[in-house]
């Protein structure tokens, strides 16, 4: 035994060295990647900004517009689009853009070619916003702000169905990207929508995709967005889902931002059941992790991960309190808790109230794959 333990010391001691290698060499690249995408983004930018000059080349109001409102330019994707796919003038909206170009040379003419100063407003705005994103946020118009809710309730009543209607909402929601991007409840349900692929797609390399494109959507949401609980919540779990898939260094250190990222979510939305459900399976997870598990942890980062069953057990209480019956699992989880601290009698009858329940409650999606894994 004093043979292993001496072994396993060394081990130890060359992966703290390893460690720090690593640390250096993740730093240099994280350098390095920084400057190639600010590179690529400039480059980006003023392919955009010419992009935008040519298409609206003369972007000034008209005094003598009749105000129609058969055209809308939309501010995130530049596009024309009617609901009978034709305006009060004849024209199709395909041709909307090119009138436009010909206005100088048809002033003369009768008003069937005429822009409302409101579509000459919306466009002027769609050119500014691409050189001033920052500093102004993106304002939708009457009509996408409407199709924008009608699109979220049928991406969340498709999230709640099965595994075709979640296929069908990753989709819709895809589809509706170019328009919505820079909206914050598209963005977290589109990594939502990311992560119920990965939970339903059997193809390991693209439960990884799905994972990975996840996490950079709620990324790019985040940096926006840093008090949405959402956005908190979500990350997190396309954070452990995507751990599933990686060494065991990366899914410790997985570990500590799925618990930051969930205290986060519960501090700014402290009513939310499924935060405090997936508080408290990181909790149970931790409070099992075995002797060499801790050892490694320890080698790897000064402090290593700490819960005990006790947390776990609050934790899935509070998502009763919050919502009675939320979590089919969390029943079943709070009878082990009950169990692994001796109270075999709260045990049955836990596991007799998750028995009750049916098979799919709304943590199913997220809980397997989201919990850390060490």
């Amino acid at each position: 035994q004093v043979d292993v333990l001496e072994r396993l010391d060394f081990v130890l001691r060359n992966i703290s060295e390893l460690r720090k290698e690593v640390e250096e060499l993740r730093s240099s690249l994280q350098h390095l990647a920084a400057e190639i995408i600010a590179e690529v983004r400039s480059h980006l930018e003023e392919t955009q900004k010419v992009t935008r000059r040519r298409r609206f080349p003369f972007p000034r109001e008209r005094s003598d517009s009749t105000g129609s409102s058969s055209i809308y330019f939309t501010a995130s994707s530049g596009t024309a689009n009617t609901d009978d796919g034709e305006s009060e003038g004849g024209y199709t909206t395909a041709n909307a853009e090119s009138d436009y170009d010909r206005e100088s040379e048809r002033e003369s003419e009768e008003g069937e070619d005429e822009v409302s100063c409101e579509t000459v407003r919306t466009a002027r705005r769609d050119s500014l916003d691409l050189v001033n994103e920052d500093e102004a946020p993106l304002i939708l118009d009457s009509s996408l702000e409407e199709g924008l809710g009608q699109l979220l309730q049928q991406a969340d009543r498709l999230h709640n169905g099965d595994e075709q209607e979640k296929r069908e909402g990753f989709q819709l929601l895809l589809n509706n990207k170019l328009a919505y991007a820079d909206q914050k409840d598209f963005l977290w349900r589109l990594a939502r929508a990311h992560s119920d692929m990965c939970e339903i797609t059997e193809d390991a390399d693209e439960k990884r995709s799905y994972a990975s494109d996840g996490k950079e959507e709620i990324e790019i949401a985040l940096q926006k967005w840093d008090q949405s609980a959402e956005c908190h919540q979500w990350y997190a779990i396309l954070c452990g889902q995507l751990s599933e898939h990686e060494s065991i260094q990366k899914r410790i250190q997985t570990g500590y931002v799925f618990k930051e990222h969930i205290d986060k979510a519960i501090e700014l939305k402290p009513e939310d059941p499924q935060s405090y459900y997936l508080l408290g399976r990181w909790c149970y997870q931790v409070s099992h992790l075995g002797w060499l598990e801790k050892k490694t942890a320890s080698a790897l980062f000064e402090a290593p991960p700490t819960a005990t069953v006790q947390d776990a057990l609050q934790n899935f209480l509070r998502v009763e309190e919050l919502s009675p019956g939320f979590s089919k699992a969390g029943r079943v989880y709070i009878a082990k808790c009950y169990r692994d601290l001796g109270n075999n009698s709260a045990a049955v009858l836990w596991m007799n109230l998750a028995s009750e329940l049916p098979a799919n409650t709304k943590e199913v999606a997220v809980s397997v794959t989201c919990k850390p894994r060490f």
